[in-house]
């Protein structure tokens, strides 16, 4: 098995290094696993292609190449340079540190990594790492998504019916791993998006020395849970959550109310 690995916290960070593990679990000896990553973190870029200017492709070493691009850049200079028509079986991005369950999706550039594996054609991945009071000082904070990340994967792949292959928007997995030890993990559920009620993106304004106003992004409160049975909920409960998705946003509910109206 050929794996491309991706991430949006950039080629130095932790989570990269699990996400090699986890790859190399699943290609096997006989397999090779090929890195792609941002030469710098690209949190929050969601699906952003680097369309009006060039990017450097560096390599770092054997398989591993570096990027100044967004997470959906590497898959595509993986697949269409450094791969060169030589197609991955699989495409890994993460492991995220922190989670990327509800809302969080709409704005993360590990999913955004997955969904352009997707719209190439490859069955496409983005694990994420739920923090916590229960794993932040951990001396590895991923070691939920380390322990139960290949087998998980094992399953879906093999879960996946085969006219994925053909499907115009095809599938494409959001894999969000509870805030906890491994060992305290419960299992896995699929569960849809979920969405945090009274808490959003909002930004908090700092001075500069020189008297400029800068302003910083800030989260909201990531202990939320979402409702029963969706992401984030289940993260919370001590479940690993599965969340399938396509790179569509059509509103099918609400297309034949609108329809109507015109």
């Amino acid at each position: 098995m050929r794996i491309l690995i991706t991430n949006d916290d950039g080629i130095n960070a932790p989570g990269l290094e699990i996400i090699a593990k986890i790859a190399a679990e699943l290609a096997g000896s006989k397999g090779e696993v090929w890195t792609v990553a941002p030469a710098f973190e690209q949190s929050g870029v969601a699906h952003k292609i680097s369309y009006t200017h060039p990017m450097m492709l560096a390599q770092m070493g054997e398989r591993r190449f570096a990027a100044e691009g967004s997470p959906a850049d590497c898959v595509l200079a993986g697949l269409h340079e450094v791969l060169k028509g030589h197609k991955p079986d699989l495409i890994l991005s993460g492991v995220n540190r922190g989670n990327n369950s509800a809302e969080n999706a709409m704005y993360s550039g590990t999913l955004g990594a997955a969904m352009e594996g997707a719209l190439q054609g490859i069955p496409s991945f983005a694990l994420s790492q739920y923090y916590g009071p229960k794993n932040y000082e951990l001396e590895n904070p991923f070691e939920a998504a380390e322990v139960h990340g290949a087998a998980l994967i094992r399953k879906l792949i093999d879960a996946t019916p085969a006219e994925e292959a053909i499907t115009d928007y095809r599938l494409f997995f959001n894999v969000n791993f509870p805030p906890l030890p491994a060992a305290e993990v419960k299992g896995a559920r699929v569960g849809p998006q979920g969405y945090r009620k009274h808490t959003h993106f909002g930004v908090e304004p700092h001075l500069s020395p020189s008297g400029r106003k800068f302003l910083w992004i800030r989260g909201g409160d990531q202990q939320i849970p979402t409702e029963e049975g969706s992401d984030a909920a289940l993260n919370l409960d001590g479940y690993i959550s599965v969340t399938p998705m396509r790179a569509t946003l059509t509103a099918y509910d609400a297309l034949d109310h609108f329809g109507a109206a015109l």
